[in-house]
């Protein structure tokens, strides 16, 4: 995808499908309980692997490059008595750990095998009742794990105690997911590192629930706003956000002067760039709880040549791809040297952005869509650019309603 050296218009409007992992989550819960409506779904197509996965009878179930289906289905083929299942992927896929998941669930009584290699996919999965009611889970592996448990304790007879153990990573998203349990009329608790679900035992009548668009979308929109220094228009969001990723308004409000503001009645938000607003000296920032806008930041940040140092990025390192590395490599492109960790990245210095810019994506979508508000500052190509259908298949077409040559 070539970009040529833009403008950004002033107050384009733009509606966002509803969040990857609200929907994914809600998939689960409608397949496990038949009582939840969705609306507002997501397009994206992580979330159209998994409904289709869900709908599947054969005993191979391939989900591609979808990871949250990989974690979210390991957990609901376990409980799905009778029946055996191999959940398998692409090469990426099976290369992504998936080890802590498993062992949780054996440590319940689940039946798991490693078809090729200890602690990664493919899974052969034969699914039984589970009656063991704790288990003990590291508390610094990703959320997905913890949320992939939590999607099916309230269809346990017995329901489920998760046991955190350490520093908890990404809480915002498990806590998104209680939420979620919540409203589908499944009790819980969560306190100290403890977290509670109880056996689902209430009303059968169907719950309506409207999926908030997704937050980690609309990050892009906000680096094209502090970029371009126009107003910007966002659909359907809310003030009272679950989405660990709303806190990207906050950021950029802080760092870039991005004011948010919230219209009720049309669940509209309006980013708008604060004038002569004095850009700070340097980033400081823990993004435990929203690692999956550290891309957008970086990229934002290294545009305007602001030093950087973002801390909490540990799971970045198993994604569709390192993107610790991943940005390493591609921010030298926009002239940003940085050095990188095992959780966290830091500039060192900039230079002048090379002459042709071509950003390697690296089958994964976010980095496509966080490079993209580059082409405000100089022309650059965004090589395998349908790698955002994963999670925002229409970016390139909104993307050509924002800008003008």
């Amino acid at each position: 995808m070539k970009l040529g050296k833009s403008e950004l218009k002033e107050n384009t409007a733009i509606q966002i499908s509803g969040s990857k992992s609200i929907s994914n989550r809600l998939l689960i819960l409608e397949s496990l309980f038949s009582n939840i409506r969705i609306g507002n779904l997501s397009n994206s197509q992580d979330t159209q692997l998994l409904k289709k996965a869900l709908s599947d009878n054969t005993e191979t179930v391939d989900i591609h490059h979808a990871g949250t289906a990989m974690r979210f289905l390991t957990s609901y083929y376990s409980i799905m008595d009778g029946k055996t299942t191999v959940l398998t992927g692409s090469k990426r896929m099976k290369e992504r750990p998936i080890g802590y998941l498993v062992n949780a669930l054996r440590d319940l009584g689940a039946e798991i095998e490693y078809l090729e290699n200890e602690g990664f996919p493919p899974l052969k999965i034969t699914g039984k009742k589970i009656f063991k009611t704790s288990v003990e889970v590291p508390a610094h592996i990703s959320s997905q794990f913890i949320t992939s448990l939590l999607l099916i304790a309230g269809k346990l007879d017995n329901g489920l105690e998760i046991h955190l153990t350490g520093e908890i990573t990404s809480r915002s998203y498990i806590e998104m997911t209680l939420d979620i349990l919540t409203k589908a009329g499944i009790q819980n608790s969560f306190t100290g590192n403890t977290i509670k679900v109880e056996p689902f035992t209430g009303d059968r009548s169907a719950i309506a629930y409207e999926v908030e668009s997704d937050w980690s979308s609309a990050s892009y929109f906000y680096s094209f706003a502090a970029l371009g220094r126009k107003t910007v228009h966002l659909k359907s969001f809310y003030r009272e956000s679950t989405q660990g990723d709303s806190a990207i308004a906050a950021i950029y409000k802080e760092f870039f002067g991005i004011n948010t503001t919230f219209t009720e009645e049309e669940h509209k938000i309006t980013l708008e760039p604060v004038l002569d607003f004095t850009f700070p000296e340097k980033i400081v920032l823990d993004m435990n709880n929203c690692p999956d806008i550290a891309q957008t930041l970086c990229v934002t940040a290294a545009a305007l040549q602001i030093p950087f140092e973002i801390s909490g990025l540990g799971t970045l390192r198993v994604k569709e791809t390192d993107r610790l590395l991943a940005l390493y490599n591609e921010l030298k492109k926009l002239g940003a040297e940085t050095e990188i960790t095992d959780s966290t990245i830091a500039s060192l210095g900039f230079n002048e952005p090379q002459e042709d810019i071509s950003i390697r994506t690296y089958q994964d979508h976010r980095m496509a869509m966080s490079f993209a508000p580059f082409c405000l500052v100089q022309e650059l190509n965004i090589e395998d650019e349908e790698v955002v259908e994963k999670s925002y298949p229409a970016f390139w077409t909104d993307l050509n309603s924002l800008l003008t040559e």
